[in-house]
């Protein structure tokens, strides 16, 4: 267990290690032991982020020209679901020669598609957790005084099973999880890794050819793009809170066209300039439905039980009842409209597909039936 940790909307929340720093760990033990013919209860890691850490060794086996070993993941206080995996390392001499060679076995995907960190074929082991395994195991091998070469095999009989949680199939992995981290230590609720999910996906599509992208918040959003706009939830790649990023990530990724389809609740708030919509980040819905709702022309009466409406869905039926609804909208949507021009300039064609799961569909601003029309002739071609 970690004894370090960072402050997170007010809470105090440890920090964990990565898969990354797992399986380089159990290769160094493995190797340790191979090498000196003893054995460990734990192995020192220096991280990439310059964290120390000492882990303890489990489920050691022992033989003539081979020892492996398990490290057991801790993501600390992030809902991470590899949280708890063992991930093992099986190392082996090749005197014959110099190199290290690093593979994955059971439980470690493979990559399918191109775009991803690794080539097609290769074990879903990330560049960085390489190079820590191999710095690691040329460290042990200079102590040792061995000069010839290691396999290493990376492992772990639980990943088949836990990968279905995760979007490795979506990215074009598959048989198991991936082995990550760019630091070796878990930042609890890391927005950085949801944003990282966000491009490897992007990376994906862009190296399929693909030129047109639908982000969609979550849940609600995928059920939109299934049953309103008749298209599979897996076309949509998930946004989050980070529709501002996402744009970003679709130009940076040579993206020609992006278009979101987000629940009112979210959309609006980029009415405003809120590219992040998280409650955290700010609110502002009434007030925004409010000052539409005003500038359109209605009386203070209804403005007022816009401010004074808890969901979305209120303010809705108040402007529904006053006839304002759709000028209302038309507002807002043209105001996006403005808001994302401004972040992505010309490379980028942006449009926004938002409804209430009671309304229904609420509008769109005016690129959009073009760029659906794209993402489904890409998706049907």
């Amino acid at each position: 267990m970690m004894d370090s940790f960072i402050t997170k909307n007010g809470k105090k929340m440890r920090r964990g290690f990565t898969t990354g720093s797992c399986a380089a760990a159990a290769a160094g033990a493995a190797a340790f032991m191979l090498l000196e013919k003893t054995e460990l209860q734990s192995i020192y890691l220096k991280t990439p982020a310059g964290m120390e850490l000492t882990l303890p060794v489990q489920d050691i086996v022992r033989a003539e020209d081979f020892v492996s070993c398990a490290v057991v993941k801790d993501s600390g206080d992030d809902p991470d679901v590899t949280n708890g995996i063992a991930i093992y390392a099986k190392v082996e001499k090749m005197p014959d020669r110099q190199n290290i060679f690093i593979d994955g076995g059971i439980g470690i995907g493979r990559v399918t598609k191109p775009g991803l960190d690794q080539p097609v074929g290769n074990a879903a082991i990330n560049s960085t957790p390489r190079r820590m395994i191999k710095a690691r195991l040329q460290n042990i091998c200079e102590d040792c005084g061995y000069t010839g070469g290691l396999n290493v095999t990376i492992f772990t009989p639980q990943g088949e099973e836990i990968a279905k949680k995760t979007f490795n199939s979506r990215l074009g992995i598959e048989g198991g999880i991936s082995i990550l981290g760019t630091t070796g230590i878990v930042e609890p609720m890391s927005d950085a890794a949801v944003i990282e999910t966000i491009r490897a996906e992007l990376s994906v599509r862009a190296a399929e050819g693909k030129k047109a992208v639908l982000f969609t918040p979550g849940n609600y959003g995928s059920s939109f793009v299934q049953n309103t706009l008749e298209l599979p939830p897996e076309v949509a790649v998930i946004c989050s809170n980070f529709i501002g990023d996402a744009f970003s990530l679709a130009e940076e990724a040579g993206f020609e066209y992006a278009l979101l389809a987000g629940h009112i609740g979210k959309v609006v708030k980029l009415s405003a300039g809120m590219f992040n919509t998280h409650s955290s980040w700010g609110d502002g819905r009434a007030e925004i439905f409010a000052a539409h709702a005003g500038a359109c022309g209605a009386d203070a009466a209804c403005v007022q039980a816009i401010m004074g409406s808890a969901t979305t869905d209120d303010m809705l039926h108040i402007l529904e009842k006053a006839h304002f609804k759709e000028a209302v909208m038309q507002s807002i949507l043209g105001r996006i409209e403005e808001q994302l021009e401004r972040k992505t300039g010309e490379k980028l064609q942006t449009g926004v597909i938002t409804f209430s799961n009671i309304c229904g569909t609420l509008g769109s601003t005016r690129s959009a039936a073009h760029i659906l029309k794209i993402i489904q002739q890409e998706y049907y071609s």
